[in-house]
Order: structure tokens, then sequence, then C-alpha cells
């Protein structure tokens, strides 16, 4: 008969998992002792497994994206959190004006920041500013960098105050759905740029039209634009798309009359996953958060902090020794959120890997595999991050590195996942993981009960 023997470790089983542990030998009692070759037999052990929680900092996070954040918020709890972005434009191959402005004249320029949504006050004054790009722009989608490594900041292109919510808007026009409605509106800033700028642009195409021959050349010519906010807090846009918007007039024949007619048009450039965009996020007062001996263990995006945890390399041989690693579930359970006015969400999604993993799973576009990686989805009616299984995490782990320290970092994650239906039902396939982009924080538990799971191990009798 198979038997199930449990062995603890450092805390006692709960008087739950004792009552499963006792049905569960009643079950096994009445399972075929008669067929099952003495050799099969194997023994059982379930052991308590303690992790260290803390909470550490995240220098930066990659992110590879056309979106961006712009502005800045305060929370009481988690902290300041300031953001802008470097963007470069999507040039056609051979990109000409499509008509000839008249006496070559550019009437106007503006910037468009397009977003969708916010975090903060809607109605919270807010001043945003741009400057032109001078360098040539890498290919590092770090949040760390330092604008003013490849802009020149002392020459302002254009600035314009807002708020997240136009005033102006009336509700019969945010009412129209119909995306094909001339009045159709997408919220956006408008910022005016220098005509001179639009002209160079245009005077670029007739003078030396091979810096538009392909985006490399039309970068070296216009390496982007950094955007930022110079005034103003309590707010936070996700900006969608930006673009460069260059009006001009040119004379034209009216298809109606026949008549000669003076046409006003737009040459646009807009930012796409083929050029670079930078986000760079700055977080301040993360002190209590940091504090070792704070009751809990947090996390904050973007780019604030994250969970680590550790168990020793010795508690796991002394616990896995040549046992074969059978299941850990795994869960997390935050606390509620504030209720403060405009306090962070909790984010959807978290992420659970090695520690030295994290840079080379993103950078590579990994999804997570069950293995290494763990994808952990809230479930508000149980209020828990469920990860499931992740046995196969220590199993790697003394398997490749067994004198190590195991040590894992969690934290919030944008599952984008694409939706199919098959036979009548619906599912929804992971496509991307990436680091979570809109401002998010919550707060676990890290004593002792909090961070003790149940490990179940087994070994084949000789």
């Amino acid at each position: 008969m198979m038997m199930m023997k449990v062995k603890l470790f450092t805390v006692g089983l709960t008087l739950g998992a004792t009552m499963l542990l006792s049905n569960c030998n009643d079950d096994i009692s009445l399972v075929g002792p008669s067929i099952q070759p003495e050799s099969d037999k194997i023994t059982v052990f379930q052991d308590s497994i303690r992790f260290k929680a803390s909470t550490v900092q995240l220098d930066s996070i990659y992110a590879r994206t056309v979106n961006g954040l712009l502005g800045e918020l305060y929370d009481p709890l988690y902290g300041n959190l300031k953001s802008d972005y470097i963007c470069q434009f999507y040039c056609p191959e051979g990109f000409k004006f499509k008509h000839t402005p008249i006496d070559g004249r550019i009437d106007s320029m503006i910037y468009q920041i397009t977003y969708q949504s916010w975090v903060g006050d809607s109605l919270a004054p807010m001043q945003v500013q741009i400057y032109q790009v001078t360098k040539p722009l890498q290919k590092d989608y770090y949040t760390n960098i330092d604008p003013a490594d490849f802009c020149d900041m002392q020459t302002s292109l254009g600035t314009k105050t807002y708020t997240a919510y136009d005033t102006s808007i009336p509700d019969w026009q945010r009412e129209i759905k119909d995306t094909s409605d001339p009045d159709y509106y997408v919220p956006h800033v408008h910022v005016r740029m220098p005509q001179s700028l639009g002209q160079h642009i245009y005077d670029e195409t007739l003078n030396n039209p091979a810096s538009f021959e392909t985006q490399e050349a039309f970068n070296n010519f216009f390496p982007g634009l950094y955007v930022t906010t110079t005034y103003g807090t309590g707010n936070i846009l996700d900006v969608r798309s930006s673009s460069m918007l260059i009006y001009y007039r040119y004379n034209g024949t009216s298809s109606k009359t026949g008549n000669d007619t003076i046409y006003t048009t737009i040459e646009r450039f807009n930012t796409t996953q083929e050029v670079i965009q930078l986000n760079n996020l700055r977080n301040g007062n993360l002190e209590q958060l940091l504090d070792p001996d704070a009751e809990y263990a947090y996390m904050k995006t973007p780019a604030g902090v994250c969970i680590k945890l550790e168990v020793s390399g010795e508690q796991l041989k002394d616990i896995i020794g040549d046992h074969i690693v059978n299941n850990l579930p795994f869960s997390l359970t935050p606390m509620p959120q504030e209720d403060w006015d405009f306090a962070f969400a909790r984010p959807s999604s978290l992420l659970l890997l090695p520690e030295d993993s994290v840079k080379s799973f993103f950078e590579s576009g990994k999804l997570s595999d069950s293995r290494t990686s763990f994808l952990g989805t809230y479930s508000s009616s149980d209020n828990v991050y469920n990860f499931g299984n992740i046995s196969r995490l220590m199993e790697t782990h003394i398997d490749e590195n067994p004198d190590e320290d195991l040590r894992i970092l969690i934290f919030p994650v944008e599952n984008v996942t694409q939706s199919s239906s098959n036979y009548g039902t619906s599912d929804a396939t992971t496509t991307a993981i990436n680091n979570y982009m809109a401002p998010s924080g919550v707060k676990v538990k890290k004593d002792d009960e909090s961070m003790t799971f149940v490990l179940t191990t087994s070994i084949y009798n000789e």
C-alpha cells in the first residue's frame, strides 16, 4: 500500500492540512494494494517552507512601447511619480509632401498628444514642454535614461497648459460613439510649435531628399522630441500616440465646379512600433516602502518597487534532498487598497520569476512557461493572486544551482491576450507579457504565517 509520511521543517501544518493528510491516507488505503508492485511504492513528504519577503527598489524596467506616460502625481503611501518620454517619428521611405505649399510656405505646426485615460485629478492644471533631441537615440528601452544626454534643454519648442478633462468639450460631443463622425472626440493636447520647424522639414524634402529615403536617414536629420511637464502635479496621462502635424495650403481645382481653389491639408509624422520611444520614470519618497522593519512588502508601478522572496540553498537541500519535487501551491493575498482620493489601483496580474531571469525575460519577449516564470491573476471573489504550482521552479533551481540561495522577484505586469472562438467557446491566449506601465500599488503581509507554504515531495522506495 502507498504510504504518506509527513515531515515538518519549520512551522507545523495547519489543522486544514492535517485533515487533508488524514483524508488522503483514508482514500489511499482503499486503492489496489494487491495489484501495486512492491518496487512502485513511494513515500510522500509534506514540509513547510518559509520565504523571507522584502521590498526592493527597481532601478529601471524594460519598456518597449509606443505608449507614454506624461505627468506627475503624489500618493501618501507610494510616494511621488514623475514620467515623461523621448520619441522618434516614423517616416515612409521616400517621403514627399503630397502637394506643393503656396509660395513654398508652411502655415503652422502642431504637436499632438492623444490619450484615452489618465490617473489622478482630471482637473489638475498641468503644463507640457517640448524640447528638441539633438543626438541619435540608442535602442535601450530602459526607463532610467537622462534626457539631458540627448536633448537641447535650453530651447523650448512649445508649451501648453492643460487639464486631462477638457471642460471646453460639450457633453453632446463626448457622447458621439461613431468614429467616422467629424465631431467624434478623442482626448488630446495640442501644443503649437515654431512654424520654422515645419518649414525646415519641407525645405529638406526639396534640398536634400536623401534625408527621407530611409528611416535611419530621417532619424539622423530629425532625431526626435523630448516631451515633459514643467508645471503642475496630480495627474498622469496614458499617452496612446504622439504626432507632428504640419499644416499648409495649396492650389487645386474643385472637383465640383472646376474652379481654382485653395485647399488646406496636413502632413503627419507619428510614433509607431518601427521607431524608438524611451519612457523616463522617476520615483521618489519610497523610504517607508523600503523600511526593512515594515509590516508589509510592497509593489509599486511603474519602475518603483517590487517584492523579493528568498529561501536559502541549505534549507532547500535539507527539505528536498534527493526527493522528487511534486507540488508547491503559491498565492498572495493583497491587503485592501487605500481609500483616499486618487489612490493607486491594484494591478490585475503579477509575474513571479528568478531574480537573475528578469532582464532576459523582457528583452526576449518571453511568455510565462510555468517552469521558471509564473503568472498570477487577481481574483476579486477570493481576493488572491494565484500562481498555481511553482514546484518546477524549485526543481529547476536545485538541478542548476544546488548550492545557491533561491531569489525570486514578483512585480505587476500587463498580460496581453488575444481572444479566439472554437466550437462556441471563447478562449484568451497570452500573446505578450510587458512590465505594467500604469501607476499601481499593492501590499501583502510578510510575517511567518503569510510567507509559509506547503511543499510536497516524494521518493520511490528501493
